[in-house]
């Protein structure tokens, strides 16, 4: 069995300047808000994020931005974040946004060894401007790239000491996709237990897409105790 708990700075020391990071989280739920805090001490910059969205001001992706850390953003949406739309609109940060649904399909093409996908979603919109336009059985379609990255920063729920995890509610719609499409895949969880104590039909992500794994208890004392609905 190989116990992959860390400490926090042994799990993110890898991280570097203009690295591709994703985050895991849908809102508040599965963002792992202490990485993310403690990857700002360390001063990493130049950075591009992969999220569903921008988190609110103040917290989770957003700190990084309003730091001045990050280059590009790709995201499904940012409205809830007016610093975010407001850096977007200055020039500050280029962004990069796509549906939902096609944002998701790009980050499971990346975990699934694919370049890309073709689609006919947009493509008698201005979204096909810049894009490769692929015919298919006379149909136009666009292609969209694979999305893969350096590392995933996620939150679970529960993990066993092997990196098998659960997630709760929302969090399973980005954290499992993420966690196969990057090269490093680092976690923050709520409790980790015994290898063997989780239901092994219950389990939403095998320990074999994990790498390394922090328990949120040691962390939250530091950085003072998270509110329920952002756990």
């Amino acid at each position: 069995m190989i116990d992959k708990t860390v400490l926090i700075d042994s799990a993110l020391e890898d991280i570097r300047d203009g690295h591709t990071i994703m985050v895991g989280g849908f809102g508040g739920p599965g963002t792992p808000f202490i990485l993310l805090k403690r990857l700002l001490d360390r001063g990493v910059r130049e950075l591009t994020l992969v999220k569903n969205d921008a988190s609110e001001a103040g917290m989770g992706l957003s700190i990084l931005l309003e730091a001045d850390r990050v280059k590009t953003l790709i995201a499904s949406h940012i409205g809830l974040n007016p610093i975010a739309v407001s850096m977007m609109n200055r020039g500050e940060i280029e962004v990069q946004l796509f549906p939902q649904g096609i944002l998701a399909e790009k980050i499971r093409a990346g975990g699934a060894g694919l370049l890309g996908f073709l689609t006919d979603i947009g493509v008698d919109t201005i979204l096909r401007e810049n894009r490769m336009i692929i015919e298919v059985d006379g149909r136009e379609t666009i292609l969209e790239k694979a999305l893969r990255a350096d590392a995933a920063l996620i939150h679970a729920k529960y993990a066993d000491r092997s990196g098998n995890l659960i997630f709760e509610k929302s969090a399973r719609n980005f954290c499992p996709l993420m966690a196969t499409a990057a090269d490093l895949v680092i976690v923050e969880a709520e409790e980790i237990v015994p290898v063997g104590s989780l239901d092994p039909d219950g389990i939403h992500l095998p320990g074999a897409f994990v790498d390394r794994l922090v328990l949120l208890e040691e962390l939250t004392p530091e950085y003072g105790i998270l509110p329920q609905h952002v756990l």
